[in-house]
């Protein structure tokens, strides 16, 4: 802690920095990726890099984002997630080329949520899950390209009907929600028929809390796997004393042919 009991001091980011942070997607895209420096605040260097196309500031402990994040206009991936953001900025809504937004495991509550949300036209995937969220915006149900949603781990006692009847939905994750039971059933989509993408990362790469529902996860896998009773192996060499008596058999029976005149 540091002295006053402000807080860690976090990490600076030059502009220097942050460029040599820029890599190229294997689909020729440019990333800035700033996760897990142990940043603390949005480094407004970054906004001299606002022609890249992507932007990683996940897994630091960022509290505020700005309203210039707004500069970032052709940005098509943000990537958020695993910070102390409780809000997000308006200005969201002017970012209308992003395609995919992960605000997850942040504080983020019903009030940190902008209405300008529903001008973000393009976006096909948001995670808002791990929040503090106890209502969502039925506004976003104006967004009819997203093709996932995820609202698991929060305070949800229902889902707005505009927002689990978008017409290209395929993924909708309500998990570990207050629902009442009538309604999770009917709200929640299941996910792994329709699942287009698997992810795997080391285990030194998940914040505390995924790491401990993939643990959970895991163990209930082995439960299931050790329940299961498998019949007794019937042995392969029924009529043989040992399962090599024939081929010990065979190899005297070419031995003495070999050396016969």
């Amino acid at each position: 802690m540091a002295k006053g009991g402000k807080g860690p001091k976090g990490k600076k980011i030059t502009f220097n920095v942050a460029k040599n942070c820029i890599k190229i997607t294997f689909d020729g895209k440019k990333r800035l990726d700033l996760s897990k420096m142990g940043i603390t605040t949005f480094p407004k260097c970054i906004l001299r890099l606002s022609d890249v196309d992507e932007l990683d500031l996940s897994r630091n402990m960022i509290k505020k984002i700005p309203d210039s994040i707004s500069k970032f206009q052709n940005l098509r991936w943000l990537d958020l997630h695993s910070n102390y953001i409780d809000r997000l900025p308006e200005s969201i809504g002017q970012m209308t080329t992003l395609l995919y937004l992960n605000v997850s495991n942040n504080r983020l509550t019903a009030n940190g949520l902008p209405v300008e949300l529903n001008q973000l036209k393009n976006i096909r995937t948001v995670n808002l899950g791990l929040n503090h969220l106890d209502s969502v915006p039925t506004t976003l149900g104006a967004l009819k390209e997203l093709h996932e949603v995820g609202l698991h781990d929060n305070l949800l006692n229902s889902v707005p009907t505009s927002i689990s009847k978008l017409p290209k939905l395929k993924k909708l994750n309500t998990k570990r929600n207050p629902f009442p039971k009538a309604e999770e059933a009917d709200t929640f989509i299941d996910t792994i028929k329709r699942m287009e993408n698997l992810y795997l990362v080391d285990e030194k790469d998940l914040c505390g809390t995924c790491l401990r529902k993939c643990q959970q996860a895991r163990e209930k896998l082995n439960k299931i796997k050790n329940m299961t009773v498998t019949a007794p192996k019937r042995a392969i060499f029924s009529n043989l004393v040992s399962p090599n008596s024939m081929a010990k058999g065979s190899q005297e029976d070419w031995r003495i042919r070999s050396t016969s005149p």
